[in-house]
């Protein structure tokens, strides 16, 4: 069964455009998660809305409202939010192209997956593709999700293009507060030197299985074995190392760090994107 699209629209260049549809790119619907229980019943807890004056209250009488001073709130209903039509409900409409990798990463939020919706689409889409793909470059639009309008980039990605959501810049925070006491100062040209030779050891190519879950692994084998009724069995942190000159610590880094190990998970199929970052 095909996935469903998140949204469908078109996808549109000056006057080119070409129906697509949205796909959520990632999902966690294979993260462990829990369940609040009551402690003596280990029945599942029902979080239900609460008045403060009337107590429980069906969901069918709540409604959106907008706080404009302190305890006084706008309501909207369905119809209002509706009526709010801008061209970006339906339609991608690219604004501007930016070279690859230009958007701070600070600013990416939710990846997507962009495809033609319909085999009429696709020599439109193929097209628009591969010209970015050879451009180097990723598009700049807007879109509406879930009720509010957003910035996206668009790029190629492997035979479709990948999306992705960027924060708002109101949304994100000045680094003044936190960089702002860094002394603004040159490092030791030796030391300097020995760190980038110790990053050139470490040094390989990012293969996304390499990296898997521990915290994740390690829960599961303890749920497991309560499962079995046995103890779990905890396993300790590793305790913090004495502090230690700089100098001497990237001198003994240098002589113990070995050249990082091919991973030995199946290596994934090259593709013509594999070249270049996806926006």
């Amino acid at each position: 069964m095909a996935p469903r699209a998140s949204w469908k629209g078109y996808l549109k260049l000056s006057l080119v455009s070409c129906p697509v549809r949205l796909y959520p790119a990632t999902s966690s619907k294979d993260r462990i998660t829990f369940n609040q229980l009551h402690k003596d019943t280990h029945n599942r807890i029902n979080m239900k809305p609460v008045d403060p004056e009337l107590g429980l209250v069906e969901r069918s009488d709540l409604v959106k409202g907008y706080q404009y001073e302190d305890k006084k709130y706008v309501i909207l209903d369905k119809e209002d939010i509706d009526s709010v039509k801008i061209e970006s409900n339906h339609t991608m409409n690219i604004e501007a192209f930016v070279d690859e990798g230009s958007v701070d990463s600070i600013y990416l939020d939710a990846p997507y997956y962009l495809a033609p919706d319909g085999a009429m689409a696709e020599e439109t889409f193929i097209v628009l593709r591969e010209a970015m793909r050879e451009a180097g470059k990723v598009a700049i639009a807007r879109l509406v999700l879930s009720s509010r309008e957003r910035v996206i980039t668009i790029g190629a990605h492997e035979d479709g293009m990948f999306v992705c959501t960027l924060r708002n810049p109101n949304e994100v925070r000045g680094t003044g507060e936190y960089f702002g006491d860094i002394p603004d100062e040159k490092p030791d040209a030796e030391m300097l030197k020995m760190a980038e030779a110790l990053i050139a050891q470490k040094t390989t190519e990012f293969d996304p299985a390499d990296y898997e879950d521990r915290y994740e692994k390690a829960l599961m084998t303890m749920i497991k074995e309560k499962l079995k009724g046995h103890k779990p069995v905890i396993a300790a942190a590793p305790e913090r190392g004495n502090v230690v000159n700089l100098m001497d610590a990237l001198k003994a880094s240098l002589s113990e760090t070995k050249p990082p190990a091919k991973s030995k998970s199946k290596p994934a199929a090259k593709t013509r994107s594999a070249k270049k970052k996806t926006g």
